[in-house]
């Protein structure tokens, strides 16, 4: 198998709290879609690749790689749709699962994405995943020439309590921490990067639904939430608010499409349970985890196409399982 053909999982990050390091750098955390890119100037091929390894290069073609390196690369960062120079996910989301090529076409000139990268995996030849993130810092910086819609994660030394704020402030998520001589991880879930985010957020596999009522009769009320440890799903708890209503009646036809008779928990529940296939992901907002490792007051914020159920572990509440109480 050839460097442009393989099956790259991106590297990725635990959280943390901000704090400042002169063996970190800082960057901006942007709210978008992961992508590994593969570029091929002899051959004049691209493929960018996300989290799940779907190739999605047909969605963006404004992404002008071929015009971004001038040798071929494999280059790691994130695709974003900007608004008032912030990342907007809900932009970024309608150009996901298009497939019209007209509509991709409209789609691009209505909401251009961005493509900014912050790593380089693959250059010259050679694969650089090895060498520290200092020496593949000044390799990228060396090989890529930005242009409308491939720009280059700006990098920042010291200070990453200050900055975290002032990210905070601009509108943006909050920080990437990467410590300066660590390599690239494949598919790791690293401390030598750290997330540092202003909300506390979790994926979260979605495994049913309570159903409706009032107002939400007919449609579901509350989508049950669970994390895996190895091939065990953990119960995390429901949410029932974040939802728009046209989401309410769209999402309630998917489920109903992947409803399964075996329950995934024994415990039980105020209302029957509707269990479905563990496919969908979501994103949610909350405030803590209870002691029995539950989500309190959690908000829906999102689905996630762009990650796997599996990609949901139960590393997110790793701390609250060493010490759960359950009743």
């Amino acid at each position: 198998m050839s460097w442009f053909d393989e099956k790259i999982r991106p590297m990725l990050a635990k959280r943390a709290e901000p704090f400042d390091s002169p063996d970190f750098i800082y960057e901006l955390k942007l709210d978008g879609t992961r992508c590994i890119a593969f570029v091929d100037v002899e051959r004049r091929r691209v493929r960018m690749q996300n989290r799940r390894l779907f190739e999605i290069a047909y969605r963006y073609p404004e992404i002008d790689l071929l015009s971004a390196f001038d040798d071929s690369v494999v280059v790691d960062g994130e695709i974003v749709v900007l608004k008032n120079g912030v990342p907007d996910f809900s932009l970024l989301q309608k150009r996901e699962h298009v497939d019209s090529e007209s509509r991709v076409r409209i789609l691009s000139k209505l909401y251009p994405a961005v493509y900014f990268v912050f790593d380089v995996l693959y250059s010259s030849g050679r694969w650089t995943m090895k060498r520290p993130l200092s020496e593949r810092k000044e390799i990228l910086g060396e090989v890529l020439s930005e242009t409308e819609h491939v720009l280059k994660v700006e990098s920042f030394r010291e200070k990453g309590v200050e900055l975290f704020s002032k990210a905070v402030s601009m509108g943006f998520e909050g920080l990437v921490a990467k410590r300066i001589d660590s390599p690239y991880r494949p598919g790791v879930r690293s401390d030598e990067w750290l997330k540092i985010k202003k909300r506390r957020t979790m994926d979260c596999v979605i495994t049913g639904y309570l159903e409706g009522e009032g107002q939400r009769e007919g449609l579901f009320g509350s989508l049950v939430l669970a994390v895996y440890d190895g091939e065990t799903l953990i119960h995390v708890g429901q949410v029932g608010t974040g939802f728009s209503s046209d989401f309410l009646r769209e999402f309630t036809g998917k489920l109903r499409e992947i409803e399964i008779q075996t329950p995934h928990f024994s415990e039980s529940f105020a209302r029957p349970v509707h269990w479905v296939k563990p496919v969908y992901v979501c994103e949610v907002e909350y405030l803590e985890l209870t002691k029995d490792c539950k989500l309190r007051a959690p908000v829906f914020r999102r689905l996630r196409y762009d990650k796997s159920p599996e990609d949901c572990t139960a590393e997110q509440i790793e701390e609250c399982i060493k010490n759960r109480v359950v009743d």
